[in-house]
């Protein structure tokens, strides 16, 4: 395409000059037009005019999802209610919803933001997106087929729908690229395989996000349906929506739209900057976001920053995967854990299937207990018998807990069109 939406030569140019002038804008832009912001400020004592480099960045307190609750219906509220042009809201399932609110130019960022997307993933004019993500409040549905338009491919809308429609839809329409979240393309995969339909369709590209993926699920998607390329995108409600950056074709990360916000890489614990390369926390301040700014919020996803220039040549920065969320972490008698820490054990196995489930319950003795459910490939080598022996003593080496595995069938753990649940925590109701 002639169009790029990539930014111009002379933002990457001096992009920390570009960010601070971002910064200094919303911080400004918060301060006088957010109730919320301007006592946040004026208790930790720090006015717009202070904000003279990135590193004043630090001076400002977090915000928290909290924050967000606290200040429902309208939270973050930046301008009057005549410059709202659409809401958006978190698919949280527990609590009231999180919404925000989008002016005009809101949405077209976004839609900039999202074009950029699908101009990373080198499609063109000529390829047609099969949009499988939910609509409504949720944001995946309305940024997938925004950033689909502003680029100028054909864009099929279906949301999540059935299976039957999708695969009729596939071969129809002949759609090239699919966009789900990662159980929804897994399912999709495998349907695909089962019908028999891989050389009736043109299928070559997914995009898909919305919770961690193992490298297992990665393959068996690409062997089901010979796609070319699967590409990571995040998404955060709060920060717009999924498009905020994207997995390059070379799948070195994730490149990132550091000219919209600014990425903070920190400890989840002591809220403390991690040196580059380690873990932590993502804390993002957008740098145009007029509805509802964010400065320091604390998104509760883990990765790191990725250092060194990318083998694509995008001069964009970068950060790993999401490797889990830092509320997702459980306690197993007296070990913290993460599910993603458990994902990457059974990713290291040969003979394991990509699905898994994680059961802790509390016997009669009071002792805590895991039973890892554990799907094998469909024809396992080694025995079943083995291949648990093997997962426990890794399980047992690497995060140092004992756990039962169950190896299950190939395709007996339940498969979703949204996200998959992992972690199942009964020792409240014992």
């Amino acid at each position: 395409m002639a169009t790029s939406f990539m930014p111009p030569r002379a933002v990457i140019d001096d992009l920390p000059g570009f960010q601070l002038q971002g910064l200094q804008w919303t911080v400004s832009h918060a301060f006088y037009n957010s109730p919320f912001y301007r006592l946040k400020l004026d208790k930790a004592g720090v006015k717009p005019e202070q904000i003279r480099s990135l590193d004043d960045l630090r001076r400002i307190p977090f915000t928290s999802v909290e924050d967000l609750g606290d200040g429902y219906p309208f939270p973050l509220r930046s301008v009057p209610f005549e410059k709202i042009v659409r809401i958006h809201a978190s698919s949280g399932t527990t609590g009231k919803r999180k919404i925000l609110c989008y002016t005009q130019k809101d949405i077209d960022d976004w839609a900039a933001m999202f074009a950029r997307c699908y101009e990373m993933a080198q499609i063109t004019a000529s390829d047609r997106v099969q949009i499988a993500v939910g609509y409504g409040l949720w944001t995946a549905g309305a940024g997938f087929q925004l950033g689909c338009e502003r680029f100028g491919a054909m864009a099929i809308p279906v949301g999540p729908a059935n299976t039957e429609m999708h695969c009729q839809l596939l071969e129809d329409m002949q759609s090239t690229v699919f966009c789900a979240t990662a159980s929804m393309a897994l399912l999709i995969a495998e349907e695909i395989e089962r019908r028999g339909m891989r050389d009736r369709i043109s299928l070559k590209k997914f995009i898909f996000g919305a919770e961690r993926h193992s490298g297992r699920m990665r393959q068996r998607i690409r062997d089901a349906t010979g796609a070319e390329h699967l590409f990571d995108i995040p998404g955060l409600t709060e920060l717009y929506g999924p498009g905020t950056g994207l997995e390059c074709a070379a799948h070195r990360g994730i490149h990132y739209w550091a000219d919209y916000y600014i990425l903070e890489i920190v400890n989840p614990e002591t809220l403390e900057p991690v040196i580059p390369g380690e873990t932590g926390e993502m804390v993002v301040t957008s740098l145009t976001k007029e509805g509802a700014p964010l400065i320091r919020y604390r998104t509760r996803d883990l990765t790191r920053l990725l250092t060194g220039p990318c083998t694509c040549g995008n001069p964009l920065p970068r950060h790993d995967h999401i490797l889990g969320r830092s509320d997702d972490m459980f306690i197993f008698r007296a070990v913290n854990i993460y599910p993603g820490q458990i994902e990457h054990v059974l990713s290291q196995i040969p003979g394991v299937g990509s699905e898994y489930q994680v059961h802790l319950f509390r016997k009669e003795d009071g002792r805590d207990n895991m039973l890892v459910k554990v799907e094998g490939m469909m024809d396992p080598d080694p025995p079943e018998r083995d291949l648990a022996e093997h997962i426990t003593a890794e399980i047992r080496s690497q995060l140092l807990v004992r756990a039962q595995v169950e190896i299950v069938e190939y395709g007996s753990l339940p498969r979703s069109d949204r996200k998959s649940k992992r972690v199942y925590d009964r020792r409240t109701e014992d």
